[in-house]
């Protein structure tokens, strides 16, 4: 079994800056992608960021340029540094590793962090 366990969400005005972070424990073999996700209200899950293991890191347009994806291997974490915060950005914010946990390659999820920028 797995855990992810999610920080660093909250509110922040308009311009501002929060750093999420995703920590995963457990029987983790091999983490294949690190990502983060995002979902406003009313509207469906959308990608934030992805980070393949030895692969190109992707960013929705909506975000490029304000939020930077990283890893820190040896404590299976990732995380989400976000500038120039918008009102959009507002949403619920899950971490998603897709891993080897010595059975099966699966995706994890965090339980989300609520980010909510003002104008």
């Amino acid at each position: 079994q797995v855990q992810l366990l999610e920080s660093g969400g909250g509110l922040v005005q308009a311009g501002g800056s929060l750093r999420l972070s995703c920590t995963a424990s457990g029987s983790i073999f091999t983490i294949s992608v690190m990502g983060w996700y995002r979902q406003a209200p009313g509207k469906q899950r959308e990608l934030v960021a992805r980070m393949p293991s030895g692969g190109t890191t992707t960013y929705a347009d909506a975000v490029k340029g304000r939020f930077t994806i990283s890893r820190d291997s040896a404590k299976n974490a990732v995380y989400l540094q976000m500038n120039s915060l918008k009102p959009e950005d507002t949403a619920v914010y899950s971490c998603n590793l897709y891993l080897y946990d010595g059975r099966y390659y699966r995706d994890y999820w965090g339980q989300g962090t609520q980010v909510t920028v003002s104008p």
